[in-house]
């Protein structure tokens, strides 16, 4: 009998990727310019144009090896060495991390970062991994998968940042890790450093009480996304049994080439066989060896993101012309996301009716919240221009 868990996830796709096949029939009856698609996290800014002159001198040099059988061919499971020491040393310049490249696991981008991880740490079916709400719908996904209960932190309402006392009161003695993301999906949310130094403060407390690591997991795909150049606080620097899952996807506009890494705290407290079940986890699941080419790249564009501005201005514009018409929304530090507040308690009901407008709006009950809808920025300023009449009718017809 085929698997009924994986059949359920193949036949019932997140709410992101229904709303994105709804806007692709939309497109086809009223016309690509008619519809205002907010549904998917696809950046729209052109990547660095050092990646492409990269890959092209990586495929020119390579020419003269039989096969291209340097640039093609397989790296170490873990990933190339050159490659790890290259991000550990950015890193190390860059935030003071003190990593170690012999910690550092080349991944097929965050996903499979995150699936590996969790693999890597869970050891019972009676795990708990705490999410802070609202969190990217996925995570549930890949929790079940390593086998462990999801337990749901949410937020105060106010600032989105996690309510520090619902976390501390969710932690017990099976939680076996947290995973933090920020800049925040959908939010667009960054947790400043006081909100890491106490949640970091809780953990440590219960570290000692239940007498066993739990690891931050930090899925950070959105780094480099930040406006007003925001400090970011690297997780290493605050708490030793971390974990760090990165893509370069968003940062450099490239989310279909799927690369990414996993980075283990040396200063965890069983950091190498940790790291030896990040590798184990990656052979069982069938995610050795990251592709290549790409692995070959990362040294020349480490610091290079592509340009953020257009994510700012976008952002600015949005929020403005939302807050103009009388809408409740909240403000992104980074990423290109926001969250908007629903006019009614039922948020499908809300993005079902923003359909009518041909405003593609995913609803928040997928993040883990009731009553929002997320807003994915990241379109030309044009078309968010022409999509504001259509916001104002969606307004219209609730007053």
């Amino acid at each position: 009998m085929i698997n009924q868990e994986v059949l359920y996830r193949g036949k019932e796709p997140s709410a992101i990727r229904k709303l994105f096949e709804q806007g692709k029939k939309l497109k086809e009856k009223y016309g690509e310019d008619q519809v205002f698609d907010f549904s998917i996290g696809n950046p729209s800014v052109p990547s660095p144009a050092i990646l492409n002159e990269s890959l092209i001198a990586l495929i020119n040099d390579s020419s003269d090896h039989p096969n291209n059988s340097i640039l093609h061919g397989y790296t170490s499971a873990a990933g190339d060495m050159n490659v790890r020491q290259s991000i550990s040393s950015y890193l190390n310049e860059t935030y003071d991390a003190k990593t170690d490249a012999n910690y550092i696991y080349m991944s097929v981008g965050a996903a499979a970062g995150l699936s590996i991880s969790l693999r890597a740490i869970v050891s019972s079916p009676d795990d708990e991994v705490i999410v802070f709400a609202p969190f990217f719908p996925e995570y549930e996904v890949f929790i079940d998968n390593a086998k462990a209960k999801t337990i749901v932190c949410y937020p105060d309402y106010n600032t989105f940042y996690p309510d520090t006392a619902d976390f501390e009161s969710k932690i017990a003695k099976n939680t076996k890790a947290i995973i933090i993301n920020s800049p925040n999906n959908p939010t667009g949310i960054m947790y400043k450093e006081d909100i890491i130094v106490e949640i970091t403060k809780i953990l440590k407390n219960k570290e000692k009480e239940y007498g066993h690591p739990i690891y931050l997991i930090s899925d950070e795909p959105y780094r480099e996304l930040i406006f007003d150049n925001e400090r970011y606080p690297f997780i290493t620097n605050y708490y030793d049994n971390s974990i760090i899952t990165y893509s370069f996807s968003k940062s450099l506009s490239i989310p279909g080439e799927r690369i990414g890494y996993i980075l283990v705290n040396p200063k965890c407290e069983d950091k190498d066989d940790l790291f030896a079940a990040i590798c184990g986890a990656g052979r069982s699941l069938g995610y050795v060896c990251a592709p290549s080419i790409f692995q070959y790249m990362i040294p020349k564009v480490l610091g290079v993101a592509s340009d953020i501005n257009v994510y700012k201005e976008n952002a600015n514009l949005l929020y403005d012309e939302l807050k103009k018409i009388g809408y409740h929304v909240v403000r992104p530090d980074g990423a290109f996301y926001m969250m908007m507040k629903a006019l009614e308690d039922d948020d499908q009901s809300f993005s079902d009716r923003a359909l009518e407008y041909n405003l593609l709006l995913v609803p928040s009950a997928s993040f883990g919240v009731k009553g929002y809808v997320r807003i994915a920025f990241c379109q030309s300023k044009n078309k968010i221009i022409d999509s504001i009449p259509q916001f104002k009718k969606l307004y219209s017809s609730y007053t």
